[in-house]
């Protein structure tokens, strides 16, 4: 035990991490430009869904078309996995600030590929090839992008805003969408259908080159995160430095493990129906005009950056838990309405359907990216949470295709909304078993204030947390040593 002692000082005022405010903001730019040019992609996709089922799969039927071009979406998501165990091994035992480039200039090239790609009347089959192959690319470098990104706002964020900042990652995420969309009914708009058709439809994803670019300037600028720098002091002091294997992970962290996949899978599949099987859905299912629930769906998503924020500030205050459940009661209780609204070719109830929906996605990703980082220590946190969240996404990645092949298949253009009920029933389970993060630190981490006053309340705050922690444990050991007595009592030879 004195061995023990002599190893770790007690933590005094020093050791609080004074976050500086620009560079927290600078973070968080860098950190929400990368999600928001992988949520670029997926707007610009889902609206130009149609038009890429005819260029690159012609001979197949409308219905087909739009399935095919759907699970080429989706497929790439399978290797997300393997993006997450390459890529987090690398943040946990590298850094953050390196791994992220890297994932930048992947995502950035791989969306802009998409564009040069020839139709299926110019090379015929290795058109879609190319695309599968760009596609799970994109995929590979996406599986270490979110979970990064989290973790490196999370680790430069102060315990009493991460819920405030956090909450701009994901606004990065629905402006990057919006953008997609608005680039695509801009472009449609000016060049007509027909030449969207035609060759219109490879802009947007030209677009994302200058985007990646400056997204690495920006994360080339950053240092590591505090957090990181304060495990690999540690580290270099150690005679071995430590290693965990995934499976010691799985078995240390299983509660962990599994909350972060509740949680990832409750909120991507509703991000993938609102904003990527939606826009297909309209146009093809309801059969409306291409652009008549567009903009409606637009003007949704610009409510969504404004309402972001405000649910993440609000979880700095009442907890993340309560946003979760509200998220979850929202998919199991308003889908289905929300649903027969967008089924009505009324546009203020179009416009109501979708808003019950957005809000109950603004809820859950509100809370998202300041929820997950605070679930693992910061050893394992890259590993740990790249692997959980993107095995979670690669179901919740086959929702669009997934989605369009049961409503063709009953011909119910309600399944959509069983779907999302089902996910309100995850989430609910989800919200039960997680444990409150806000205002903590994070696991292996000092606490972060934002000023020396804050960071003398938050001494107070863990010192206070640690003998209530102290006491469970005293109070733990008279229990056992009761219940042994117990036993003892019963046995000659044992006192």
């Amino acid at each position: 035990m004195s061995a023990f002692r002599r190893k770790r000082k007690p933590i005094g005022i020093d050791d609080i991490n004074i976050i500086d405010n620009d560079k927290t903001k600078k973070a968080i730019t860098a950190a929400a430009l990368g999600n928001a040019i992988e949520w670029f992609d997926f707007g610009v996709y889902g609206y130009v869904a149609y038009v890429l089922g005819k260029v690159f799969f012609p001979n197949a039927s409308p219905s087909i078309q739009m399935i095919a071009a759907l699970a080429t979406f989706s497929v790439p998501f399978i290797f997300r996995p393997l993006g997450g165990l390459f890529f987090g091994r690398l943040g946990d035992k590298y850094g953050r600030q390196h791994v992220l480039a890297i994932t930048i200039i992947i995502m950035s090239l791989s969306t802009f590929g998409i564009g040069l790609i020839p139709s299926f009347e110019t090379i015929g089959i290795w058109a879609p090839i190319l695309l599968l192959i760009v596609k799970i690319a994109q995929g590979f470098s996406i599986g270490g992008e979110y979970a990064g990104a989290a973790i490196f706002v999370a680790e430069y964020s102060p315990d009493r805003k991460r819920g405030f900042m956090g909450s701009w990652l994901d606004f990065g995420s629905i402006a990057g969408f919006v953008l997609g969309a608005g680039t695509v009914s801009f472009i449609t708009y000016l060049v007509g259908s027909e030449s969207f058709i035609d060759w219109g439809w490879r802009i947007p994803f030209f677009l994302a080159l200058p985007l990646g670019v400056i997204g690495l300037y920006l994360r080339n600028a950053l240092e590591e995160t505090p957090a990181y720098q304060q495990h690999s002091e540690n580290q270099t002091t150690q005679q071995k430095p430590q290693k965990i294997s995934f499976k010691e992970i799985a078995s240390q962290h299983k509660r962990s493990l599994l909350v972060c996949v509740g949680i990832v899978l409750c909120t991507n599949v509703t991000y993938y129906m609102l904003l990527t099987y939606l826009p297909s859905y309209f146009s093809h299912n309801l059969g409306y005009s291409e652009d008549h629930g567009v903009l409606i769906i637009i003007a949704v998503m610009v409510g969504m950056l404004f309402v972001q924020p405000f649910i993440g500030w609000l979880s700095d205050k009442w907890g993340r838990r309560p946003f979760i459940f509200a998220g979850s009661f929202g998919l199991l209780f308003l889908s289905l309405p929300a649903f027969y609204l967008l089924g009505t070719d009324n546009e203020p109830l179009i416009f109501l359907g979708l808003l019950m929906l957005a809000l109950s996605l603004n809820m859950l990703i509100g809370v998202m990216a300041s929820t997950l980082p605070a679930l693992f220590p910061t050893a394992i946190r890259y590993s740990a949470l790249a692997i959980a969240f993107n095995v979670s996404v690669v179901i919740a990645g086959l929702t669009p295709a997934l989605t369009a092949a049961l409503v063709e298949t009953t011909q119910d253009i309600l399944m959509p909304a069983y779907y999302l009920m089902l996910c309100g029933v995850v989430g609910f389970i989800t919200a039960f078993y997680l444990k409150e993060t806000s205002n903590k630190p994070l696991i292996g981490a000092t606490p972060m204030a934002t000023s020396e006053e804050e960071a003398v309340e938050l001494l107070e705050e863990f010192h206070d947390n640690l003998e209530n922690k102290i006491e469970a444990i005293d109070q733990k050991i008279e229990e056992l040593q009761e219940k042994r007595q117990k036993l003892a009592d019963q046995h000659p030879k044992i006192d």
